[in-house]
């Protein structure tokens, strides 16, 4: 019985080099594996996932499911999973619950803000299995939160989505988050 896997953590906590390494995992069992993203997601180049620890594979994107014959893979990762709509998550549920593929959804719980992003809200509410990929905060504790940071500050304003990586934002736990502490200072 196949299973819509929701992978979440805070940035930086390899959740991109976990997708890249299941699909490995699948390729070395000689199972097709179809890699997605959202089409959003251009930071590394059109058709590419790539981890920070330079890791990386090609995909293609979330936009394409209608187009794509899903019944020839063995599996369906998705990064970046949290910029998803509520729509492309029903698509997810109807592979794994039609085609019986499972889908494994790696992405952010929440935003800058604490929020729900829109793809993690319905992955929460609709996933079989709910797994947490943990990273922590420089002071040692878990990190839940992700901090944009502007000017080296931790800023609370502006759009949901800025793209960006280490230079844009960091991990930190709820209490260094709320202060906006990024260190011992």
């Amino acid at each position: 019985m196949a299973k819509l896997y929701f992978r979440y953590g805070a940035m930086g906590s390899s959740k991109t080099a976990n997708a890249i390494m299941v699909e490995y995992n699948y390729h070395e069992r000689g199972q097709h594996v179809l890699m997605l993203k959202p089409q959003l997601d251009n930071r590394d180049g059109e058709r590419t996932v790539r981890s920070r620890s330079g890791l990386q594979t090609e995909c293609r994107f979330v936009e394409e499911l209608d187009e794509i014959d899903v019944s020839t893979y063995h599996c369906v990762i998705v990064d970046e999973a949290q910029f998803l709509t509520k729509a492309q998550v029903e698509k997810l549920v109807d592979i794994v619950d039609r085609l019986n593929i499972p889908v494994i959804a790696y992405g952010l719980r929440t935003d800058f803000q604490n929020n729900l992003f829109e793809g993690s809200k319905w992955l929460l509410a609709w996933a079989d299995t709910i797994e947490e990929v943990k990273t922590i905060c420089w002071c040692g504790k878990k990190a839940i939160c992700n901090a944009r940071v502007i000017d080296g500050k931790v800023v609370r304003e502006g759009a949901q989505i800025l793209l960006g990586s280490n230079s844009c934002y960091v991990s930190l736990c709820r209490k260094h988050w709320q202060t906006g502490l990024l260190g011992r200072e």
